[in-house]
């Protein structure tokens, strides 16, 4: 069997530099790459320990035609794109409370799920719904 490993997890958003401190100050993550071509951008960021995996930010016409890019800008938008993103953490309180500080809207208190894990949820700055459970 051939050994297989994720590169890269896409967040679509509306405005990259708004969702920057989201995900670099809120949760943590250090930007690795920062991207500007032919009018589109996208910002990647790496995961402590976890090396070579790293979740990409960009905006809708990132790599797509103009019309998938409406239609996708639509989506995020209305807080209705891909997702939701789940995220691991070793402390979830600490973790919670970084990103209810940061100003991140919050869906969820951290609260122990019937099927499991002890999680919480937010929304970015573009809408798109974080989820973050405890390991």
């Amino acid at each position: 069997m051939t050994d297989i490993s994720l590169s890269y997890c896409p967040i679509t958003v509306d405005d990259v530099e708004a969702a920057i401190p989201f995900y670099r100050d809120g949760l943590g993550l250090e930007i690795v790459n920062d991207v500007s071509y032919e009018g589109t951008r996208w910002v990647s960021f790496g995961l402590a320990g976890q090396p070579g995996l790293a979740l990409v930010i960009s905006d809708p016409a990132a790599g797509r035609s103009p019309e998938d890019a409406d239609a996708l800008q639509r989506l995020v938008v209305k807080g209705s794109g891909p997702g939701p993103y789940v995220f691991t953490t070793t402390d979830i309180d600490a973790s919670f409370e970084r990103l209810r500080a940061f100003g991140a809207e919050v869906l969820q208190e951290p609260i122990e799920q019937a099927w499991g894990p002890r999680d919480c949820a937010f929304r970015d700055p573009a809408g798109n719904h974080i989820r973050m459970n405890q390991a």
